[in-house]
């Protein structure tokens, strides 16, 4: 009993000696008792649900363009460390000595920004030739890129509003997304995207099911006839099989 309790103190005494550090990467901290500052800091995530569901979309539909996308978000990323590492700016005084990393530009507004911005394009150069003659199609374009430029300048406020980042850390973050964002939808569209039909032809991509959508006008309109089709043409085989009283 006498030498648990001693192997106990020791444990605990070495554990005291070890200097912990938190994974600033999903660490995010907001005024307690701060409603708007709680809003902020669930806000604060959402490049991580962004993340998650690009994984999703790639795992269960394997479309060379998300994946090229997925891509260009991981490159703004390693972007980002360097010109954090060159530039060499701490973050605001008033995060204390929370973080070792450096805070010019910002990363979450970097990527939500690129996010953005690469999603305007979409839908303006690649989705053109969609009916924009249909309310319904016109809407939809509406709400979804208000709703990401939207989540941008919450992301960016929050940011400030935290004391993660000064304004201009926020700023310049933004403009390098901006401007990475449509270096990379001009070299996926003008690049990539003519070698997706040989890509996709490939035996290591027929074994993995990718896909290329590019000449398909509305994937989800088409993938939803398809499958209504086919479940239709199935169901009818079905009672034809079926044996007769």
């Amino acid at each position: 009993m006498v030498e648990h309790s001693v192997a106990n103190e020791n444990f605990f005494t070495e554990s005291n000696k070890i200097e912990w550090q938190p994974l600033s990467l999903t660490l995010v901290e907001y005024p307690k008792g701060d409603l708007l500052g709680k809003f902020f800091a669930f806000m604060s995530l959402a490049p991580f649900g962004i993340g998650a569901g690009f994984v999703t979309l790639i795992l269960f539909r394997r479309d060379l363009h998300t994946i090229s996308f997925f891509l260009g978000t991981l490159v703004n990323e390693v972007i980002n460390i360097i010109l954090k590492h060159i530039i060499c700016e701490a973050r605001p005084l008033a995060r204390g000595n929370l973080y070792n990393e450096y805070g010019m530009p910002s990363s979450h507004s970097q990527f939500v920004w690129f996010f953005s911005s690469y999603v305007l394009y979409f839908f303006i150069i690649r989705l053109h030739h969609i009916n924009n003659n249909n309310i319904i199609s016109l809407l939809w374009r509406v709400i979804i890129v208000g709703s990401c430029i939207s989540l941008s300048l919450i992301v960016s406020a929050a940011r400030v509003y935290l004391h993660y980042h000064t304004t201009s850390q926020v700023v310049v973050g933004a403009i390098v997304g901006i401007i990475f964002g449509t270096i990379w939808f001009t070299i996926v569209h003008r690049v990539f995207t003519p070698f997706f039909p040989q890509l996709v032809s490939l035996k290591f991509c027929e074994m993995l099911m990718i896909r290329d959508t590019t000449l398909i006008p509305n994937v989800l309109w088409f993938e939803y006839t398809t499958s209504r089709q086919e479940a239709r043409a199935r169901g009818r085989k079905m009672a034809a099989l079926k044996p007769t009283q």
